[in-house]
């Protein structure tokens, strides 16, 4: 049975965004149909938010709007009708206290707050009577997801797969007709994105939900979606088949970064307040222990300068947190035995004086960084190593900032708000602040979380030629092997402790 004798759930004819700023520049025709599952794809900043705001009904189009048809046990409202997830990269509310606080004090956690299986109990009870039928669902959920083993846990320990079945729970508890996942498998190792789509597969096949991912890459786009819809600079494409976009899709082919701004970067004058440390890094027997959890055992690690390290392990193997160590974001990094560029912690030097040497980024800075002011003013606060920009820079700082902004290609979003950026552009924003002081080392935490084909190699372009500079070292984690750049020479896998 062919897409034209479906019922369309949602249908759109000419429809034309309205207000400013808009990213949709042309009227377009888009029909969703029963019984399909779809993909929309597009490059980061092409529009692919904006579109699906406009299909939840969050953003107005001029006359006529969308049409919806959710069958005969429709409920009343648009938004009880259309849920909506976006995995960026993180467990709670996007605010300094979570970053600072919650992310890395977890042992901390007040014994009363509430548990996984506290949690889906109010979901569940939240949605609707919990009739017989309702209960046999949440059961065969709990088993589907092997929910069982989690539920006495907080969620703020949870892993990064093991947060997306908790938050897809609670959508289907809700019992929409569609649901709409942007980004569902980032910060995923292959072993958790393969089991995310299994479960995505089985899922639509079991309940007959409409489902609607939001990918920037195409590799990204599973099986069992039939069709996909690209949003490309602003214009909604024609609707194709799975099979049809990916036979058209033409692969990114290096290089991406221009070769006047790669050699500009090779060239830039040395800093002439660096160490020039034979040590990097070196731990001697770090544990990180929350409660009765063991996150490292006994880890002794030495990165020594010029070194490229990939860092890599399952997700819950503890890789975040042994940058959290390094970068002296997390409170027991100060009772571990660490030195840094030489130096013991904790032998008279400050750690704002140690991160003046260090470039970081990292999901759980993405998080922290939701702050409505100017791109560049995020890139500057590279500079202060703030969260937030509480001390003016110079122009001259502003110079370097958009310099590296230019690098990046991202030099006309400067003086746009963060807030107003795609996830794929604020990642470029925040990258940039990790190189604005052209640190001796740079720690990157799936720094190509959301990025696009052609944004993830122009990055992967810019981390080899910095890297070709004396003096400079790298720590990077990452759960996709094309994602590592060519410049790394050594790697850590770290085991998860069961």
């Amino acid at each position: 049975m062919g897409q034209a004798t479906k019922r369309a759930i949602i249908r759109i004819e000419d429809g034309a965004c309205t207000g400013s700023p808009c990213r949709l520049h042309s009227p377009f025709s888009l029909s969703l149909y029963d019984g399909c599952q779809y993909a929309i794809v597009g490059r980061n900043g092409a529009g692919k938010s904006l579109l699906v705001d406009i299909l939840r009904g969050r953003r107005s189009l001029q006359i006529p709007q969308p049409y919806y048809d959710f069958g005969p046990d429709a409920k009343e409202y648009v938004a009880d009708n259309i849920q909506y997830i976006a995995f960026r990269d993180s467990y709670g509310s996007a605010d300094r206290n979570y970053y600072m606080d919650q992310r890395w004090n977890s042992q901390e956690i007040d014994p009363d707050t509430p548990t996984v299986g506290d949690l889906l109990d109010r979901a569940f009870a939240a949605s609707g009577q919990p009739t017989e039928e309702r209960v046999q669902l949440r059961n065969q959920l709990y088993d589907l997801f092997q929910m069982q083993p989690l539920l006495d846990k907080y969620v703020i320990l949870l892993s990064s797969g093991e947060l997306r079945k908790f938050i897809l729970i609670k959508a289907l508890f809700k019992q929409s007709k569609v649901l709409i996942i942007d980004n569902p498998f980032i910060g995923l190792d292959a072993e958790s994105r393969q089991l995310l789509a299994t479960l995505l597969r089985t899922m639509v096949s079991q309940t007959g939900l409409m489902l609607i991912l939001v990918l920037a890459k195409a590799a990204d786009i599973p099986d069992f979606i039939t069709h996909v819809v690209e949003v490309r600079e602003g214009t909604v494409m024609p609707t194709l088949t799975r099979a049809e976009y990916l036979s058209a899709h033409t692969p990114i082919a290096p290089p991406v970064l221009s070769p006047v701004k790669r050699q500009a970067l090779i060239d830039l004058p040395p800093r002439t307040i660096d160490y020039h440390a034979t040590e990097v890094v070196r731990l001697n027997r770090v544990s990180i222990r929350y409660g009765t959890r063991t996150i490292l055992k006994d880890l002794s690690w030495v990165v020594r300068n010029r070194e490229r390290w990939a860092l890599r392990g399952e997700n819950g193997a503890g890789k975040s947190t042994l940058l959290s160590i390094v970068y002296a974001d997390n409170p027991q990094s100060y009772a571990c035995d660490i030195a840094l560029f030489g130096r013991q912690r904790g032998s008279g030097e400050s750690i704002w004086e140690i991160k003046k040497h260090i470039g970081y980024v990292s999901p759980e800075m993405h998080r922290a960084y939701q702050r409505d002011m100017a791109a560049i003013r995020i890139v500057a606060s590279g500079l202060k190593d703030s969260i937030g920009l509480y001390t003016a820079p110079k122009e001259s700082e502003y110079g370097q900032c958009r310099w590296w902004m230019e690098l990046f290609g991202i030099g006309s979003l400067a003086e746009r708000s963060f807030m107003s950026l795609s996830s794929g552009q604020q990642r470029l924003v925040l990258l940039a602040r990790a190189f604005v002081k052209d640190p001796e080392l740079l720690i990157l935490d799936e720094p190509l979380h959301g990025l696009d084909e052609q944004n993830s190699q122009m990055v992967k372009e810019i981390i080899n030629a910095f890297c070709l500079r004396s003096n400079k070292t790298l720590i990077m984690v990452t759960h996709y092997d094309d994602e590592l750049p060519a410049c790394i020479t050594d790697t850590l896998v770290l085991k998860r402790n069961r």
